[in-house]
């Protein structure tokens, strides 16, 4: 692999779709290397506007604005950090030879879009996974709830992350404010929604599984070790690392995670989402890039999940091993207001053993995540204590 000098004839361009908090370390990890990174964003200002060599904002799933900024910019990669795109014109980019997706243009359109990846994992692969069904209408929900989904279940835009749109309904009464509320919610609104068993499960987990060049500059499968969390409404609010789980469990993850990856193929960081019971795995969703849950690798990893991600898609040696036990906790915005400002970091930081990620992102609302606590620890309980403590003392305050 050659990487050129930034800002020069021989720069290796990268640009980022989507330029959030993950986007932003992503970033980082990039020009560490020597990369020169153009981010992009549908809002001004946001994290990873602040720390790239140049900035744009765009509505991404304009497919003729994503194409004239391509062209314009000319990079060599291009990677997608959210589900608001057109993915279509992404493949249109990838096979006219303007510049690589990551990992290719077809991952990108199957997991943006919750039908794509379900149908792909059930359907073609053969994996075990809750029962589900597609619905475009309130009726619809409620003939997939009767011929098998059943009650207790999850209603979810097709296009969604982070529990935008996502609803949990136990009865006929429950369905209409969880249709509104998909539309409402989803990244794109395809006036479709996933309706998915609730699996009794013991816990669930986010797998970092890693497409990278070994040293016979063939691709690889590695795995960093699971990621246990907590989710409020779909959304993540606390996650450790690692997560205890049989031996048994494990290896079926694993195997779950390597047959979705390698059948959507490239390089680069995928976030394999799991429900785990006993030693019993099914696949419920995954990430093309870094994951949210997996901001506790800045406090666990040798290599966080954002240089694992950087040096994937770079064609670069990766070494996903964890370093120690730790824990993350979400910041909230707290409030409904622009330009913030925090409170109580000194005390925070006061706690041993942890650290702080405020995002700067130009607007807070009242559950935004606008940082993460990260801590590490002799075990995971001790860890999770520190993190949300660390969490608990910082205090938004309308500047």
């Amino acid at each position: 692999m050659k990487i050129g000098t930034p800002l020069s004839a021989t720069a290796t361009r990268v640009m980022l779709l989507g330029s959030g908090e993950l986007g932003k370390e992503v970033i980082i990890a990039l020009q560490r290397f020597g990369a020169e990174v153009i981010a992009v964003d549908r809002y001004e200002n946001a994290p990873g506007h602040q720390v790239a060599h140049r900035a744009y904002t765009i509505n991404m799933a304009d497919g003729d604005a994503l194409l004239e900024l391509v062209k314009k910019e000319q990079p060599d990669l291009i990677v997608p950090e959210i589900e608001a795109l057109d993915t279509d014109m992404l493949a249109q980019i990838e096979q006219q030879g303007l510049a690589k997706v990551i990992p290719k243009a077809r991952a990108t359109q199957l997991t943006m879009n919750r039908e794509g990846i379900r149908t792909l994992a059930a359907e073609e692969l053969g994996l075990p996974t809750s029962k589900y069904a597609f619905a475009e209408s309130e009726d619809e929900i409620k003939q997939a709830i009767e011929n098998g989904v059943g009650y207790p279940c999850i209603i979810k835009p097709v296009m969604s992350s982070s529990g935008k749109g996502q609803s949990t309904i136990k009865n006929e009464a429950d369905i209409s404010n969880a249709w509104d509320y998909a539309k409402s919610g989803g990244r794109v609104d395809r006036g479709r929604v996933i309706v998915e068993q609730m699996i009794n499960f013991d816990y669930e987990i986010t797998l970092l599984t890693v497409r990278a060049l070994n040293e016979q500059a063939e691709i690889e499968t590695y795995f960093c070790e699971p990621i246990g969390h907590v989710q409020v409404d779909g959304d993540y609010v606390e996650s450790w690392q690692p997560q205890a789980m049989s031996e048994i469990a494990k290896q079926k993850a694993q195997d779950v995670a390597k047959a979705v990856t390698s059948n959507l193929g490239g390089h680069g960081l995928f976030g394999v989402e799991l429900f785990i019971k006993g030693d019993d795995v099914w696949f419920s969703e995954v990430s093309p890039r870094p994951h949210d849950t997996g901001m506790v690798t800045m406090a666990t990893q040798y290599q966080n999940e954002f240089e694992l991600h950087a040096r994937a898609i770079l064609g670069l040696p990766v070494f996903p091993a964890l370093r120690e036990a730790g824990a993350s906790a979400v910041i909230y915005g707290a409030m409904d207001e622009k330009g913030i400002a925090f409170e109580g970091i000194e005390k925070a930081l006061a706690v041993p053993q942890t650290d702080l990620r405020l995002f700067g992102k130009p607007e807070a609302f009242k559950k935004r995540r606008m940082g993460v606590a990260l801590a590490y620890g002799n075990n995971i309980d001790d860890a999770r204590k520190r993190a949300k403590e660390a969490a608990s003392k910082i205090k938004p305050v309308n500047k």
